[in-house]
């Protein structure tokens, strides 16, 4: 049977975690439940999407990620299921798929499944839990709903280029205090071609070179790196970068071509 993961703005302080494992094993004993994470800020799509994009690829194939993220966005919200890359991704339609993939995927469904009027103002328990486990248990992704074409369309600030500067934003930080922007290897190499380089960011600090690992700099020196994530990433080497280099969501990373 296929795993089902979790991520959720819940958190570990009250009820509803354990409700919704409650509610997935209630009607799948036989489930396996991991948790991606329960700590996404309140409401934070964004943040979600990220943390779901650099670790559901992880994941054997056919296992279906449940995203409780915002699922009451509007007034008569969608719920989805999509396939792609061989994995099922069940959540609300708020703008969260489109920042999970970079093509359209395989399949997307609009849910069917009518919500119980017990769980009316909470989908997850309901829903999203018969969806997941429809699938877990080998069920087919079109027996939940009917395919639609697309989904709703949020958009991230992108870097912004021209031929010797990239100018890229923070959009993460880690809970080691890492920074990791919107500036991906593949941008920073056809831009550079090669050439030398400054990185610069808040109070005038900068950075000359790329590391390959965070041990490459002495305790307590910064560095940049691309992570697995392959963003750009400011770190300290076992160091707080974001707090000692006053970096924080938004703001301005450039890296200038010499």
């Amino acid at each position: 049977m296929a795993i089902i993961t979790l991520t959720t703005d819940l958190g570990h302080r009250d009820f509803y975690q354990a409700a919704l494992k409650g509610a997935i094993l209630s009607e799948h004993p036989e489930a396996r439940i991991v948790d991606i994470s329960h700590q996404i800020s309140s409401y934070n799509i964004p943040q979600a999407a990220f943390i779901l994009k650099n670790s559901f690829k992880f994941f054997p194939k056919g296992t279906i990620h449940v995203i409780g993220i915002d699922p009451d966005y509007d007034q008569k919200p969608n719920y989805l299921t999509v396939e792609n890359e061989g994995h099922f991704f069940i959540g609300p339609d708020n703008g969260v798929f489109s920042l999970l993939f970079d093509q359209k995927p395989e399949q997307i469904i609009n849910i069917s499944i009518q919500p119980n009027a017990e769980f009316g103002h909470f989908p997850l328990l309901d829903v999203f839990v018969k969806a997941a486990c429809h699938l877990s248990k080998g069920g087919k992704i079109s027996d939940i709903g009917t395919p639609v074409n697309d989904y709703y369309h949020r958009s991230l600030i992108q870097p912004v280029v021209d031929s010797t500067i990239i100018r890229g934003s923070v959009i993460y930080i880690d809970s080691f205090q890492n920074v990791i922007t919107n500036i991906t290897r593949e941008l920073y190499e056809s831009v550079g071609n090669n050439r030398s380089f400054d990185i610069y960011f808040r109070r005038n600090e900068s950075i000359n070179k790329i590391s390959k690992h965070y041990n490459d700099v002495q305790e307590g020196e910064k560095l940049a790196l691309f992570s697995i994530t392959n963003y750009l990433e400011i770190a300290i080497n076992k160091g707080n970068a974001a707090g000692l280099l006053g970096l924080q969501l938004g703001d301005i990373v450039r890296i200038e071509f010499k």
